[in-house]
């Protein structure tokens, strides 16, 4: 029989709960977006930069970020060209022009302010249900399930007791996380991001640290012997030879120019010319690229 937060007694969950939040008290690293004058947009801009990135690399293009646009009306005034430039080499790119998009929605809808209604954030464009959610936990302390591969890792292992969850998100993975919600706004907004940073830190997906893990006596895969993984075998992300890697190139280029582009300059980064044309068609229909002439190129504007 597969364990699940329900079967925990109230006493149970209030001591999980006193356990994580304590142990994040001690252990929590200091980052700009948790400091009290960190503005709900530069939450956003936070969770948007930290969705398949790790901290050390969202560091430094967050505090530029935010420098050149302190509000969403200041990126909202600006081509979303410019939002993939400053996006640099995070990664997935896409998310430079989602958040770009929700910049100018919240100019025009909310007079420049991120809203604080789940609903509202959830109706911005490119903001799905984990990222509304982490948003108005964060940045205004509502109680709210906030599941990223972090805290389902760390609910898969202490409550169910497998290794891993699922590949995506189950309606009992959901359940899990709203019946463990703390019952008032601000102690479910401290669990929240103090369960995100105990998976980070500790329960990691690969070797994590047991011996110091403040749940190690009530985990449940503890209990269990730590069985392995019986699900479908876990791949990791490759990139060398991919088309990622082609479009990356490309948008270098692109970002780098800050003009027009001719297709010459783009055909000498990559030898291949089938999957050099496929990567290139692939961005202009992802609105990162625009074609503005015969073999001539640049980023949105």
């Amino acid at each position: 029989m597969v364990a699940t937060a329900s079967t925990l007694s109230p006493g149970a969950v209030q001591a999980l709960h006193s356990t994580v939040i304590g142990w994040y008290e001690t252990h929590a690293r200091d980052l700009p977006w948790r400091t009290p004058d960190a503005s709900p947009w530069a939450v956003m801009v936070s969770e948007f930069m930290l969705q398949q990135t790790p901290v050390k690399r969202v560091l430094p293009a967050y505090a530029a970020w935010l420098e050149r646009w302190p509000t969403p009306a200041a990126l909202a005034a600006d081509a979303p060209g410019e939002a993939v430039r400053m996006w640099g080499r995070l990664g997935y790119p896409r998310r430079a022009l989602r958040l770009h998009g929700a910049a100018v929605a919240i100019t025009e809808r909310h007079g420049g302010a991120v809203p604080e209604d789940h609903a509202a954030l959830l109706a911005l464009p490119g903001v799905g249900e984990y990222t509304a959610a982490a948003v108005a936990s964060f940045a205004f302390r509502q109680r709210h399930a906030v599941l990223d591969t972090n805290v389902r890792r760390v609910f898969a292992r202490a409550v169910t007791g497998v290794e891993y969850p699922a590949n995506a998100t189950t309606a009992a993975e959901r359940r899990t996380a709203v019946e463990l919600l703390p019952a008032t706004d601000e102690r479910a907004a401290t669990w929240a991001v103090a369960v995100m940073e105990l998976g980070a830190l500790v329960c990691t997906a690969r070797g994590p640290e047991c011996g110091t893990c403040p749940l190690r006596a009530d985990c449940a895969w503890q209990r269990a012997g730590r069985p392995p993984h019986q699900g479908p075998a876990r791949r990791g992300q490759t990139y060398e030879g991919t088309d990622r890697q082609v479009r990356g190139k490309l948008l270098a280029v692109l970002r780098d120019a800050h003009g027009t582009v001719a297709q010459g300059q783009l055909d000498v980064v990559w030898p291949d010319a089938v999957q050099r044309a496929r990567a290139l068609d692939g961005l202009v229909a992802d609105g990162l690229v625009e074609p503005v002439g015969p073999g001539t190129y640049r980023l949105p504007q």
